[in-house]
């Protein structure tokens, strides 16, 4: 079963006639087209996906096999072929995901689909591409595997002297180098400015005894890495090595947590409660994990509030961490793979505390 056919049956146990798939990383999920602008029909028993002439020869070889192509144009935009489509169709009802579409294009759906329902909906692919395929499986551990070989590849520059861009430039360069893209910005922090979750690199050079926080991933075929290390310059003191060995602490404990059938917040509650041991926990201040796939926060997340019950064949992030104002911070992430046997780490880079050169 493909997974269009798999939205298709998602569809109707939602009850939902149609699906209006707007959101790229779906597009991609349910097609395996790669451009910049496509959408697609779904139905019961039949689709149809719909692009730009920018991308009519792609469109055709990528698409084609699987569905009939519409090229939209000036005069026959989206929401004029949508409306032809319905009427063949017979369609009374088309859902579409309220968090993606803009109200301004909306407008123009219900100016050309009169007499049609148009219905905001909850992703119905979420809980779909949740679950990956074998195939997806082995797209993220290659991803793992070059955003490993990246880490490698930069801690030469982790020496006193070496501006956090410099760096970030490297991460990007030697995984754009290897054929891969960026999952997403790499996030490079040193010293006080390590308390940051998600500062962007700096001109800042580093110093001996900083954290320095590295997060970066590389993205391939179409799918994502997700790596945190966090390591010292020099010579790291006790006060450092006691939060680093508690976050990681914290991190295995999830890990274990994380497993066919536990609830979000469970595994999440997992790295506070170890954190709380060492009174750390109010240093915590992000969800544990998300979703990994197509993008790097795909569907899903592991905080305090989550409800979701984890599966088999998901991959998540695992990524506690402690941040103090004015003295520094420390994340460690991993990629973590669901399986019946347990939890399975895609990523290999090393957790043990890195005091360089």
């Amino acid at each position: 079963m493909n997974n269009l056919q798999r939205l298709q049956r998602r569809l109707a146990d939602l009850g939902l006639q149609a699906y209006l798939a707007t959101d790229l990383a779906d597009v991609r999920w349910l097609t395996g087209f790669t451009g910049s602008a496509g959408t697609v029909l779904v139905a019961a028993d039949r689709a149809c996906f719909f692009t730009d002439g920018r991308y009519t020869i792609q469109a055709n070889e990528q698409v084609g096999e699987l569905l009939p192509v519409r090229i939209t144009t000036h005069d026959a935009p989206l929401a004029a072929q949508l409306a032809t489509l319905t009427r063949e169709w017979g369609l009374e009802s088309i859902a579409f995901n309220g968090d993606v579409v803009t109200v301004n294009t909306h407008r123009q759906w219900c100016e050309k689909l009169e007499g049609v329902e148009l219905r905001p909906v909850d992703d119905p692919c979420a809980a779909l591409r949740m679950v990956k395929s074998p195939k997806e499986i082995a797209k993220i551990q290659e991803a793992c595997r070059l955003t490993d070989a990246a880490f490698r590849h930069v801690l030469r520059l982790v020496q006193p002297g070496v501006a956090e861009l410099d760096i970030h430039l490297e991460l990007e360069f030697f995984l754009k180098r290897q054929g891969a893209g960026l999952a997403f910005e790499p996030i490079v922090v040193s010293g006080p400015r390590s308390a940051l979750p998600h500062g962007k690199a700096s001109e800042r050079k580093l110093e001996v005894g900083d954290f320095v926080t590295m997060d970066f991933g590389a993205r391939h075929d179409g799918y994502c890495a997700d790596l945190t290390r966090t390591v010292v310059v020099g010579r790291a003191d006790e006060r450092q090595r006691e939060i680093y060995e508690a976050v990681l602490a914290a991190q295995r404990a999830a890990i274990q947590a994380l497993r066919a059938g536990a609830i979000g917040k469970d595994v999440d509650a997992a790295a506070r409660s170890s954190l709380a041991e060492k009174g750390l926990e109010r240093y915590f201040t992000h969800g544990l994990g998300h979703g990994l796939g197509a993008v790097v926060h795909d569907h899903g997340r592991l905080n305090q509030t989550s409800e979701l019950r984890v599966e088999a064949a998901q991959v998540w992030t695992i990524e506690p961490g402690v941040y103090i104002e004015g003295f520094g911070g420390v994340r460690i992430e991993d990629d973590v793979l669901v399986t019946a046997e347990g939890p399975v780490i895609l990523t290999e880079s090393p957790k043990e505390l890195l005091v360089l050169p």
